[in-house]
């Protein structure tokens, strides 16, 4: 029996179990890192996997008594400098990012709560000005109407 004759053959029972794909997408529980933090991100996890590497091949060179452990011990602490601040990049690059492009808000903003605010406010200034100016044009045209004689024809 070959693997098509073993696929459309029935189970046991007569009834024929449906396949599970081995693929199953699922939605992502956080939202994507914009471009430029993510480009920091990777950047810091790469300076900073090359600094616990050199401070490894530090430490391993001074258990040995290489000539090679004062360079490497130097290297790495000039790594641990270079390892910070890409640390602090990534943090500074997000909230550049934040302050450009807005936070996101929760609801729980208080932000939020004063921008609902003013808004309802707008709206509510607009809708007494258009209920004014409605007012207004109602009563001018009912006046100018009632004063108005009928034109005479001769």
């Amino acid at each position: 029996m070959d693997t098509e004759e073993r696929r459309s053959a029935p189970t046991a029972g007569g009834t024929r179990i449906p396949r599970q794909s081995l693929w199953v997408e699922e939605p992502a529980v956080r939202r994507r890192m914009p471009d430029p933090v993510r480009t920091a991100a990777v950047r810091a996890v790469l300076v900073i996997s090359l600094t616990i590497i050199q401070a490894m091949v530090a430490l391993l060179s001074t258990m040995t008594g290489s000539w090679l452990a004062f360079p490497m011990m130097l290297s790495s602490v000039g790594s641990t400098v270079v390892a910070t601040w890409a640390v602090l990049d990534v943090w500074v690059t997000r909230q550049v990012w934040n302050q450009r492009n807005g936070v996101v808000s929760v609801p729980s903003s208080s932000a939020r709560k004063l921008r609902r605010e003013r808004r309802a406010a707008r709206r509510a200034a607009r809708t007494a000005e258009r209920e004014a100016a409605r007012i207004r044009r109602r009563g001018t045209s009912s006046l100018s109407r009632a004063g108005a004689r009928a034109p005479v024809r001769s």
